[in-house]
């Protein structure tokens, strides 16, 4: 019985020192923090095997610690975070790809064409500039006659060629959708409707 108390104290402490340690996934976090996460993982089980579980929550409090130094010192020095963190890689520019680039990285063409797929990229040619980031995801920018038409745009282009149309849509109301909550409004004020275990 005191194992089974062992083992939910030592949950429960997981899951407060990752609360503290924030809420960052698996792919967002940089190699550091995702060493001091599995490290803690192993210190947290620890207890389990040698029986003591002051010494494993003590030793998880220490590699919180050290996260949450490793993330402040990283914010206040540029050169602290790059040599942490690392920086982003140009691995297309102007549609090229940077082979050099990509070997370093060890990361094949095809598995940046995936990459590029997964974000809906069609071709290499309609990208101006694509990053690995440090946490290894993928950025990039489409060249300018392949970004999508944003409203900002659309409504600029309606002004400009049919002024009185676009005077028209200015002075519509609108309709009953735009009374619905969206996703991020309901955050704060969640919908009344939904029975509350849904929630």
């Amino acid at each position: 019985m005191n194992f089974i108390w062992q083992s939910l104290i030592l949950i429960l402490t997981g899951i407060f020192l990752l609360r503290i340690a924030g809420r960052k996934s698996i792919a967002q976090m940089t190699l550091a923090q995702t060493v001091v996460m599995i490290s803690l993982g192993t210190i947290i089980v620890q207890p389990i095997v040698e029986k003591s579980m002051f010494k494993a929550i003590v030793g998880a409090g220490v590699f919180v610690l050290a996260i949450l130094v490793l993330e402040y010192v990283q914010v206040k020095s540029n050169a602290l975070e790059k040599f942490i963190t690392g920086k982003s890689k140009v691995v297309i520019e102007n549609g090229q790809l940077d082979i050099k680039q990509l070997k370093k990285l060890r990361l094949t063409v095809d598995q940046l064409e995936m990459r590029l797929r997964n974000q809906g990229v069609a071709k290499l040619e309609h990208v101006k500039s694509a990053t690995i980031e440090p946490n290894g995801q993928l950025g990039y920018e489409l060249k300018e006659s392949e970004k999508p038409l944003t409203i900002g745009e659309f409504k600029n282009l309606m002004n400009l060629y049919f002024p009185h149309l676009a005077q028209q849509l200015e002075n519509t109301p609108p309709s009953d959708t735009g009374t619905q909550q969206d996703l991020f409004q309901e955050i704060n004020h969640p919908k009344a409707d939904i029975p509350r275990y849904l929630q």
